[in-house]
């Protein structure tokens, strides 16, 4: 049994990353408990196990006394100086007590040890390799649906994909493969517990990333991104190298690369604008693809009010006001929207007027930069409708 210990113990080791002490120490400490309970219930025991041979050898500890009064815990100098010549009263001194049958109960006490503690390493090594995978996207294999979640297969690990992360009427089929954002690992007495995406804005900017190699580069910033999810989105893109289009190399050569992203987000329309260090030319951007006339806004509480023509109103507002809404998400700001037509009949609407000739200059700076970033973008064709397909799908609002 000794042999066999110490072999298993170096493959745990080798194979595993497991210290072969911290094993040890645990094996020790569970044997103490397997003595405690098979022989006497004794509290003052100690096993050690020899690190070279694994031979299992049990201590008791004895407070040396004049008059022994419990001969479980006391052992009076003649007898304690059988064992230490040196000892004196007050002190104490250990006796070896290994049972002759305590082989048994050390062989199985280990192993289940050893397969607890292999249990919890591992646990403790997925926990780590994900936890620094936050806000990273993973593919995974799409294993079973349970109450609506989603459990996805990573490899290593399984992840739970929560109603509210998923896309609105997305459907997940058995053994397909699809690509997640991990938001949060959590640790629970059954292991890691790993909370994945596909709704978050995170997700979004990640496939760029991933699909645009001047990003991951460097050449091109992803400023921020706004997502409703499974229908529309939007993301803000800068480059200061001005010899770099950054709307034109998201869009990619004949609009492959957002293609390739729409077609993972199932269809979901995507903006992709300029960003702009002036509030003013920023949310004309990020109100595309309509046409603004003016933009007032306040610095201070973040509020801005957008004139447009009457006949561009609608396509600021969106449908159900979707494009105000991501325009206002992916700018920070509080935007109203009024047409041209409604200040002509409220002049109070619109309440900033440039009065002096500094301001009014600012105003047309604004106009000239929002001009100069006419941004190209993709469009793709809008249809609330999602086909329905004819495989046998998973899907998660039934």
């Amino acid at each position: 049994m000794n042999e066999d210990l110490l072999g298993a113990l170096d493959s745990i080791e080798k194979e595993r990353g497991i210290n072969k002490e911290t094993l040890f120490e645990a094996i020790e400490v569970a044997l103490i408990s397997a003595y405690k309970r098979n022989f006497n219930h004794a509290t003052n025991a100690r096993v050690e196990i020899d690190r070279e041979t694994g031979k299992i050898k049990v201590f008791r500890s004895y407070e040396v006394v004049e008059e022994v009064s419990n001969k479980n815990l006391e052992m009076d100098l003649e007898q304690a100086r059988e064992i230490d010549s040196n000892v004196e009263i007050g002190d104490n001194v250990e006796l070896e007590v290994t049972p002759k049958d305590f082989g048994r109960i050390a062989a199985q006490t280990a192993k289940q040890v050893v397969i607890q503690r292999i249990r919890e390493a591992e646990r403790e090594i997925v926990y780590d390799d994900y936890v620094d995978k936050i806000e990273e996207v993973v593919t995974g294999v799409v294993q079973r649906l349970e109450q609506k979640n989603v459990f996805i297969d990573l490899g290593k690990a399984e992840a739970i994909l929560p109603p509210e992360e998923q896309i609105p009427y997305e459907r997940y089929r058995q053994g397909e493969r699809i690509k997640v954002f991990i938001v949060d690992v959590q640790k629970t007495t059954k292991g890691p517990q790993i909370i994945v995406s596909r709704a978050h804005s995170g997700l979004l900017k990640r496939l760029f990333e991933m699909e645009v190699p001047e990003i991951s580069d460097g050449i091109i910033e992803v400023k921020s991104a706004a997502r409703e999810a499974g229908h529309r989105s939007k993301i803000a893109v800068y480059s200061s190298n001005t010899d770099i289009d950054p709307v034109g190399a998201c869009v990619g050569p004949k609009g492959s690369r957002v293609q390739a992203i729409t077609n993972e987000l199932r269809g979901e329309k995507i903006d992709i604008i300029n960003w702009n260090e002036i509030p003013e030319g920023f949310i004309i951007n990020a109100l595309s693809p309509a046409k603004v006339s003016r933009v007032t806004a306040d610095i201070e509480s973040k509020e801005a009010r957008v004139l447009v023509p009457d006949d561009q109103l609608s396509l600021a507002i969106g449908r159900e006001g979707q494009n105000a809404r991501l325009a206002a998400k992916i700018t920070g700001w509080k935007i109203d929207i009024v047409s041209e037509s409604q200040l002509e009949e409220n002049e109070e609407l619109i309440p900033f007027i440039p009065e002096t000739k500094e301001e009014q200059n600012d105003t047309e700076k604004v106009d000239e930069d929002v001009d100069s970033a006419e941004t190209e973008k993709e469009e793709i064709p809008d249809d609330d409708e999602i086909t329905e397909k004819e495989e046998k799908d998973i899907d998660p609002s039934s």
